[in-house]
């Protein structure tokens, strides 16, 4: 029998529930149970009471502070029985039918950890979710080059031939995957002081480590909007900062010292664009050189008491 956790995160994600929810019905065809647990992160948009409304039989947490996408996800895992999957979701993804099934029979030879979809935008284009490991050369190729580093940095561009196959990566973007009952068990909980970005990264590598594959499945398919951080400079600048985070964490100190000069060239050599992105990222760069480069996150991430403030509520055994 197939038992699924939904964990959604919401912030302030009132104007993308709505069809978030109207496609779990047909995204979660043929799965034998499934519940939606959502966890929101102190909306001010009335995301809670939403869910409330539009899912009567969810459980929703209210963390009661803005802690963070992975603090969120562990929050809803903590309600996972020891049989359940646990299916990662953003709330601007929209799943199409019978994506739940098809990875969950991806995963059915145990062999799979990270089970992600295709994944396109809402205008029908590919989006590029798979990367290869990070490393210091690759985080200093798209740096310098951006979307053109091609072979030499973490993108993997996926032909539409390769887009139909199944595809192993380092790490898949986590807007939306599935982790194995078992794997979640095993792996434990995601890293909640990295508070967004970087935090799929981390927890693909765990998986990858303790032997599992991170495995994309062409006959599941999803759509997400997604873009925000190339627009809004507080997301680029977590972006940016927690990549010298993850080196100095996975790699060494030296490769963060290297990643940290590289990254804030780039950002200086942007700065004529006249994008707040590029001047906040370059100013928290500069500001938190020290931290950085020892692993240390300088963004906001969850308070040691944070469990003290969660209130849940709804059908906290309940199935869909």
């Amino acid at each position: 029998m197939s038992k699924v956790l939904v964990a959604v995160v919401t912030y302030n994600s009132a104007a993308e529930l709505p069809r978030l929810i109207d496609s779990l019905p047909d995204g979660m065809s043929d799965v034998d149970q499934w519940r939606l647990v959502v966890a929101d992160n102190a909306s001010s948009d009335g995301s809670a009471d939403l869910v409330r409304e539009l899912a009567p039989t969810a459980t929703v947490i209210e963390t009661g502070a803005n802690l963070g996408y992975a603090a969120a996800i562990n929050a809803c895992a903590e309600l996972a029985e020891p049989d359940e999957a646990l299916f990662v979701l953003n709330a601007d993804v929209r799943l199409h039918r019978g994506c739940a099934r098809a990875l969950l029979d991806g995963c059915a030879d145990g062999t799979t950890g990270v089970a992600v979809p295709v994944v396109c935008r809402p205008d029908g284009s590919a989006e590029p979710t798979l990367r290869r490991r990070p490393t210091a050369s690759r985080a200093i190729a798209e740096a310098l080059l951006g979307a053109r580093a091609g072979q030499f940095g973490e993108r993997l561009d996926l032909t539409p031939q390769q887009r139909n196959r199944i595809v192993d990566a380092d790490w898949a973007n986590g807007a939306v995957l599935l982790v194995p009952a078992r794997v979640r068990r095993l792996i434990g909980p995601w890293q909640a002081d990295l508070f967004l970005y970087s935090e799929e990264v981390d927890y693909c590598r765990r998986v990858i480590d303790a032997g599992w594959k991170v495995r994309q499945f062409p006959a599941a398919k999803a759509t997400h909007r997604g873009g925000e951080a190339a627009t809004s400079p507080a997301l680029w600048a977590q972006v940016t900062t927690n990549k010298v985070v993850h080196i100095a964490r996975w790699e060494s100190s030296r490769d963060a010292v290297l990643v940290w000069a590289v990254l804030l060239l780039a950002q200086l050599i942007r700065l004529p664009l006249g994008r707040g992105t590029h001047q906040r990222a370059l100013t928290e760069l500069w500001r938190g050189r020290a931290a950085l480069v020892k692993g240390v996150p300088t963004n906001p991430a969850a308070p040691q008491d944070f469990r003290a403030r969660v209130r849940v509520s709804g059908a906290i055994g309940g199935r869909v």
